[in-house]
């Protein structure tokens, strides 16, 4: 046996081998460019912890973050016809959604969940941007509806976190069908005497923005978020003049009075659970306090002075 060949040589081999680091570890911050520990993030709720931006995060996140203990309820929605205009551009619309469904693992491009929000039972609905940029069709004005009649059945305020690139063009007219329709949701909330919150999440555009999502009682936005009908190109090329820096981001329209407040992502809980009790004239929250037995384990654990 060659000791040289059989132990030393493997030995040299392993100390310069490259080993390799599982890129899911770190994530790049698209502003700051900075690399961030992947749990870090996850912990932050996608919220950069140098630069404070808001990254895309799912409905089920968003739920998870925003109902009490991440305990909520799927609410389905209404099955419907899946190509209603049987479109076709550069690939059949039927091959678009079947792709965007196995992509996301959802039906359409919003879920409808239920729960309590600091103790408030509470209807929520989330916008899922990665499902056709989270355009509105039929599914999505059928889902909303449901999810206003639901809050209206269980007497609970209605939350809607918005992100869409607009109307869903496979549709046609039947997706621009879709802004009275959620226009009529909201007036029912408001018949019911039921608060009903929009939350702007980056970006929200087009027929989205134009009905359902500025028809708040209260309007929040999550920071430096896109919100706008047209883009501020197009605008540009149609009045041909040079627009503001950032006229359609949050910071600016809530300069402007068409937002009431631009909330971290971290804080929107709490501060969404103040509104909720304060529209339901409601006592503020009063924290849980810690059982008997947790006290016990926390003066054990704490050593004595």
């Amino acid at each position: 046996m060659n000791w040289i060949t059989n132990y030393v040589r493997p030995k040299i081999n392993t100390l310069w081998q490259k080993r390799e680091t599982p890129e899911n570890l770190w994530v790049k911050c698209p502003d700051c460019s900075q690399m961030i520990f992947h749990r870090e993030l996850s912990e932050a709720r996608q919220v950069c912890p140098y630069c404070a931006h808001h990254m895309r995060i799912s409905p089920a996140e968003r739920f998870e973050g925003l109902f009490d203990k991440g305990a909520y309820k799927i609410i389905d929605a209404p099955e419907t016809i899946t190509d209603p205009l049987s479109f076709k551009d550069e690939k059949k619309y039927a091959d678009r959604l079947k792709d965007a469904r196995k992509k996301t693992g959802r039906m359409d491009a919003i879920l409808i969940g239920k729960g309590e929000i600091t103790g408030v039972k509470a209807v929520a609905a989330a916008s899922d941007f990665s499902f056709m940029a989270g355009s509105m069709g039929v599914a999505v004005g059928d889902a909303i509806l449901r999810g206003a009649q639901t809050a209206i059945d269980e007497n609970a305020p209605f939350i809607m976190f918005s992100a869409a690139g607009g109307a869903r063009m496979q549709e046609g007219i039947l997706s621009l069908m879709q802004m009275p329709r959620t226009t009529i949701a909201v007036q029912m909330l408001r018949e019911a005497k039921l608060p009903y919150i929009s939350v702007f999440t980056h970006p929200t555009t087009g027929g989205v923005t134009a009905s359902y999502a500025m028809l708040g009682d209260v309007q929040i936005s999550e920071p430096n978020a896109l919100i706008c009908f047209a883009g501020p190109r197009v605008i540009e090329q149609t009045i041909r003049e040079k627009l503001p820096e950032g006229f359609q981001r949050a910071e600016y329209l809530l300069e402007h009075g068409m937002l009431d407040m631009v909330l971290d992502r971290r804080k929107m809980p709490a501060e969404i659970g103040k509104l909720l009790r304060l529209l339901l004239k409601l006592p503020p929250h009063a924290p849980a306090l810690p059982s008997t037995a947790e006290m016990a384990a926390h003066a054990t654990e704490t050593p004595a002075k």
